[in-house]
């Protein structure tokens, strides 16, 4: 089963399937199955045509894929444009949502450290 160019595992539950598709999570699949009166423990493969072009009917009212990655690209184009706070730490590639830095966020401003060994250095095979 594909929904807008994304296949649909096959052997997973519908409602953790469906969220393979960017744009759907836990909450909106299984709302999407409660407004249909699809089981959410069915799997993919179990489902009949007309429940597929249903769902599928079903996810085309929603922002998914392409449209909303494209969307929030705009969003963060937008803020740094106008250099809001939001934008210049997207900018810098820091935290944006309040977080800490002195310590943490190592890996978004690509501070990563390797840790130590016990201290000692090898002995030379002589």
């Amino acid at each position: 089963m594909r929904i807008s160019g994304i296949t649909i595992p096959e052997k997973k539950r519908l409602e953790i399937s469906l969220t393979s598709v960017y744009g759907v999570g836990r909450p909106r699949a299984k709302a999407i199955l409660k407004k249909l009166k699809i089981d959410e423990s069915k799997t993919a493969k179990d489902l009949s045509e007309a429940e597929e072009n249903a769902i599928r009917k079903e996810l085309e009212a929603f922002k998914i894929e392409g449209d909303l990655k494209r969307e929030v690209a705009q969003n963060i184009k937008r803020l740094k444009d106008i250099k809001a706070y939001r934008g210049v730490r997207h900018l810098r590639k820091m935290p944006v949502r309040g977080q800490r830095t002195k310590t943490n966020s190592r890996t978004v401003r690509g501070n990563v450290r390797k840790t130590m060994g016990s201290g000692r250095r090898k002995a030379e095979k002589t």
